[in-house]
């Protein structure tokens, strides 16, 4: 698959967003009021109009019969994630050919996920959305909450990547101010430094994993019981 046209050199950067097909925010909430929690994931388009997340927060409190107050609330947190995004629209930010590695560790319902692997920031092709699809399909996982969940784990490491990227664009930009020639800094995030997807693998796929590996970063799927789940919700709370 050929390079999206924005992102044809690791030395030129490009203006932030999301390294996927849909550029859609991941959004979590966790509101508590007086005792009653709500917690809950999603992602937002943040073209989207500012008067669409009122009326998502009345609808949400409406359908889940919750308290009143926590309209505000919710519209709130939802506001302030978007204004966080948005503030790095427009900003260059670095990719190139690097691969990163995305980390999957959650429990959905019954459903316990481990799994690790590499992706490729310079698809701009890349949905999160299918990779969980295929990805349940692969393993026989039935819960239909699973996948949507998976998918957003991914979006929410893309995003902090891409937020990362920024500050690398800008050192850069002071690092060409006293030296002439410099190279764009690594992309900095946890668990390693990022790879080149061309040394080392040689294609243009959004998910790679290495044949050395495939042992180690095994997927896990685990179901629990009524027990297990019961144990690790009150550790939680």
């Amino acid at each position: 698959m050929k390079p999206h046209p924005a992102w044809s050199s690791s030395k030129n950067p490009v203006k932030f967003r999301i390294p996927t097909a849909e550029n859609l925010i991941p959004i979590r909430l966790d509101v508590d009021i007086d005792g009653q929690r709500f917690r809950d994931t999603f992602t937002w388009n943040p073209s989207d109009p500012d008067s669409d997340v009122i009326l998502f927060a009345k609808r949400t409190v409406k359908d889940l019969k919750l308290p009143p107050a926590f309209v505000t609330q919710i519209a709130q947190s939802i506001q302030s994630q978007l204004t966080e995004f948005r503030s790095f629209e427009g900003q260059d930010m670095y990719t190139g050919e690097k691969i990163v590695p995305i980390k999957l560790d959650l429990r959905v319902n019954h459903t316990l996920i481990k799994d690790q692997f590499l992706w490729d920031l310079n698809n701009f092709d890349s949905d999160p959305e299918e990779f969980a699809r295929i990805f349940c399909e692969d393993l026989g996982i039935q819960d239909p909450e699973v996948g949507p969940a998976i998918a957003f784990a991914i979006r929410e490491q893309l995003c902090e990547i891409a937020i990362q990227s920024v500050a690398s664009a800008r050192e850069t930009r002071i690092n060409k101010k006293g030296r002439r020639g410099t190279e764009h800094l690594p992309l900095s995030k946890p668990g390693g430094t990022a790879l080149d997807t061309m040394k080392l693998f040689g294609n243009k796929s959004s998910v790679i994993r290495k044949r050395r590996e495939w042992d180690l970063y095994e997927p896990i799927v685990d179901l629990l019981s009524n027990e297990e789940v019961d144990a690790l919700e009150a550790r939680e709370s």
